[in-house]
């Protein structure tokens, strides 16, 4: 006869600990999570990925592969191509519940206590802060279209109160953390599928199914272009080192599985579907001016819905973005609380942000931005996805963060050689090959074609493999 007692472990595991909630600032920062405040369900990471991909820089993403000479086609083709790296992130997601704690954290084990400080400088703070600029600069173009639309000159002054106000509501999700993210982001995406279905039915009424520019790429031009995009549409997936900064509350039992693919999946659907209208609408109207140039073919009525999807869902991959630059500000050795370390990443995303939209070209800066930050991040991206493979997934949370040379984790001088010297060469190895801000001797003899992501990725992986498995075994559970 079954029994009728109660599982009140079971119970307690479904009960979110007060610690954690939707309206109290979230008191964890890179410290491990104990197994008693563990909670939820791997299917929530679905809308947190997928609310934080609606966004205004995957549209123009789409856009710039029609305008760098594609057509139609090839252009969806490497969106989809590039977007599947977000298998790697969802990865690396797995790792979190294993540990209880943040990518920054766990890291640790690859490239030790002092040279993991390194890693977050660049790797993890650097490279987050980028991305919030390049992100906050394509909602703040969209806001600057809706305030022109409510009769207000967006002269210099409006312009940066309109990104200092997007910012701040951004930053007010990142301090308030991972219950709220988790809270707000299902609504959020209901939200913007809703918008983003008008969206695709207007542009599809204009697009040009059967696009292809009036001097079609071929031979090196196409593949250099082709190579290029997907690097492009890549560095998004790649950048996202810290998918496990959204996945460390959820029980130690969670199955890797559903974890990996949630988070793959909540971002590779919304990715595919928004950049491929990017494409599309790249077709029928001038995309070097997006927010713009939808305005032609969108109702009328539609457009200001439309520029504040935009706004929202920049707003949802920011609070991502700073939420995880925070605690890599913290990773970095510094003894300030997640919530100081927040608004200070805040503080210089804006002013990357003011000179990106003020100063430079913003598809220049958007295209060169992206294709060099995946020299380092790829790199990055492989390392910890061949540690993970070869650790099977066992990480000691409590044993990672111990900061002391008695740490398990410290390995030599605080640093594993194997995974500094495996994430250097594939970095080197990745420069030699880049045709963006530079030419590199690999690119310039391939006739301008950038392989500095491929390269970088399985240099660094393949080295790894060979000289990290004697610190794996040696530090693994």
């Amino acid at each position: 006869m079954a029994s009728t007692i109660p599982d009140h472990g079971a119970a307690r595991a479904e009960v979110t600990p007060p610690a954690d909630r939707p309206g109290r600032i979230e008191a964890h920062g890179i410290d491990h999570i104990p197994d008693g405040e563990r909670h939820g369900h791997p299917r929530e990471l679905f809308s947190v990925w997928a609310a934080a991909n609606v966004n205004y820089l995957s549209l123009v993403i789409g856009g710039a592969l029609v305008l760098m000479g594609l057509s139609l086609w090839q252009a969806v083709a490497v969106t989809v191509v590039g977007n599947l790296f977000w298998m790697l992130t969802g990865l690396l997601a797995t790792s979190g519940p294993a540990a209880g704690a943040p990518s920054e954290v766990i890291t640790r084990a690859l490239y030790g206590v002092i040279g993991n400080r390194v890693n977050n400088a660049i790797g993890g703070w650097l490279v987050s802060v980028c991305y919030f600029a390049l992100n906050l600069a394509a909602a703040a173009t969209a806001a600057f279209a809706l305030v022109e639309k409510a009769g207000v000159t967006a002269t210099t002054p409006v312009k940066v109160a309109v990104i200092v106000v997007i910012a701040a509501l951004t930053l007010a999700i990142s301090v308030y953390g991972h219950a709220l993210i988790i809270k707000l982001y299902l609504p959020i995406t209901l939200a913007l599928a809703g918008a983003f279905t008008v969206v695709a039915l207007a542009v599809f009424r204009h697009a040009d199914f059967s696009y292809t520019p009036a001097e079609p790429l071929t031979g090196v031009d196409l593949w250099a272009v082709l190579v290029a995009g997907t690097t492009m549409v890549a560095s998004g997936p790649l950048s996202y080192t810290t998918s496990a900064d959204f996945s460390r509350y959820l029980p130690r039992t969670a199955s890797p599985k559903a974890i990996a693919g949630w988070t793959a999946l909540g971002a590779f659907v919304p990715s595919i579907v928004v950049g491929s209208l990017g494409a599309f609408a790249a077709t029928a109207v001038d995309m070097t001016d997006p927010q713009n140039a939808l305005q032609e073919i969108l109702p009328g009525w539609f457009t200001p819905v439309f520029l504040l999807a935009l706004v929202l869902g920049t707003i949802s991959i920011n609070a991502l973005t700073a939420y995880s630059a925070g605690l890599a500000l913290q990773a970095v050795g510094l003894r300030i609380r997640r919530t100081v370390s927040v608004l200070f990443d805040g503080t210089v995303a804006v002013a990357a942000t003011l000179y990106g939209l003020l100063v430079s070209n913003f598809l220049d800066t958007v295209s060169n931005a992206l294709q060099v930050i995946v020299v380092l991040s790829g790199p990055l991206m492989a390392v910890y996805a061949t540690d993970i493979v070869l650790r099977r997934n066992r990480y000691d949370g409590r044993a990672l963060s111990d900061e002391t040379p008695g740490s398990p984790f410290w390995f030599t001088g605080g640093v594993n050689r194997a995974g500094a010297l495996s994430l250097l060469v594939g970095v080197a190895t990745a420069a030699l090959c880049v045709n963006t801000v530079y030419t590199g001797p690999v690119a310039s003899a391939l006739g301008g074609i950038d392989l500095s992501m491929p390269v970088g990725m399985i240099v660094a992986a393949g080295l790894y493999a060979l000289l990290g498995r004697r610190a794996v075994a040696a530090t693994s559970l």
